[in-house]
C-alpha cells in the first residue's frame, strides 16, 4: 500500500517551505509503477530546486523532518542542472527513474533527459561486483544465523534484479517491467540458475513461506547465482570491445 495521503501531505508542505525555488517533485520507483510492497519498498521521492545552497535546505528541513518521522527516506535534491549533468555518471539510477516515474509537482524535467549510455556497461560491471564483495562479507557475519542470512538475502534482492534488468539493457534488449519476468529473460540468456531469486520473490510476494525453505542451501545458491552473473556479464562486455 502506497501511502497517497502522506505524500500529497508532504508535497504541500514542501510547496510552503520551499515556495517559488521549488521546481518539481518526482515519485519514481516502485511506489510509481504497481510494484510496491510495504513490507520491501520504500518511497522514493526526487526534489528539483532552481537554487541550492544551506539557506534552501534549511527551508525545507521541516517538513523532510515531518517526512522521515512518518518512517520514510529524505527525498534526493537536486537542482535542474544537476540532473542533466548527472545522466553520465549515474546511468544506472537515472535510466530506472525515467522509466518509472510520475510528476507530483511541477515540471517534468525527465522527459527530455538523455542518458548517454557509453558508461552504462562500465557501471554495471562495477555495482555487480561491488554487490558481490558486500554479499560475501554480510554472509560472514551472518553465518549459522538463520533470521540474518534471510535479512541479508530479501535486503539485497531488489538491488540485484535492478542489475539483473540493466544486463538484458546493455545486451540491447527492453526489459519486462515485472521482476519475475526479467528474472526469467536473464536466465535465458545468460548461464545461471534462477531458482533461487524467483523463490525469494515468492517469499517477498507471500506465495510461499519461509519455513519451506532451507535458508542456507537457498543463500548457497542465491550466492551462486550472482557471481555466476557477475562472470557472465563481465564476460559479454568484454566480447563488446572498447566503446566509443
Amino acid at each position: 500500500m502506497v501511502h497517497e495521503k502522506q505524500i500529497d501531505e508532504f508535497v504541500s508542505r514542501l510547496q510552503g517551505a520551499a515556495g517559488t525555488n521549488l521546481q518539481s517533485v518526482i515519485l519514481y520507483g516502485s511506489a510509481a509503477d504497481g510494484e510496491f510492497h510495504s513490507q520491501y519498498s520504500n518511497i522514493n521521492l526526487l526534489c528539483i530546486l532552481r537554487e541550492i545552497s544551506f539557506a534552501a535546505l534549511r527551508a525545507m528541513a521541516p517538513p523532510v523532518e515531518w517526512w522521515t518521522r512518518k518512517n520514510h527516506r529524505p527525498p534526493l535534491v537536486l537542482s535542474s542542472d544537476e540532473l542533466q549533468r548527472s545522466a553520465d555518471v549515474f546511468s544506472i539510477e537515472l535510466t530506472d527513474i525515467k522509466h518509472r516515474h510520475r510528476v507530483l509537482f511541477g515540471d517534468d524535467l525527465l522527459r527530455g533527459l538523455t542518458i548517454p549510455l557509453h558508461l552504462h556497461r562500465a557501471q554495471l560491471e562495477y555495482e555487480l561486483r561491488e554487490k558481490v564483495i558486500l554479499l560475501r562479507q554480510q554472509a560472514l557475519l551472518a553465518a549459522g544465523n538463520g533470521q540474518r542470512t534471510w535479512e541479508l538475502m530479501l535486503g539485497s534482492f531488489s538491488a540485484f534484479v535492478t542489475l539483473l534488468r540493466h544486463a538484458l539493457i546493455a545486451m540491447g534488449n527492453t526489459p519486462p517491467d515485472s521482476k519475475r519476468e526479467a528474472i526469467t529473460v536473464l536466465a535465458e540468456k545468460v548461464p545461471f540458475d534462477p531458482s533461487a531469486f524467483l523463490q525469494l520473490l515468492d517469499i517477498r510476494e507471500q506465495k510461499a513461506q519461509r519455513k519451506q525453505l532451507d535458508v542456507d542451501e537457498l543463500f548457497s545458491r542465491y550466492l551462486a547465482a550472482v557471481q555466476q552473473i557477475t562472470a557472465a556479464v563481465d564476460r559479454m562486455l568484454d566480447s563488446f570491445g572498447p566503446q566509443s
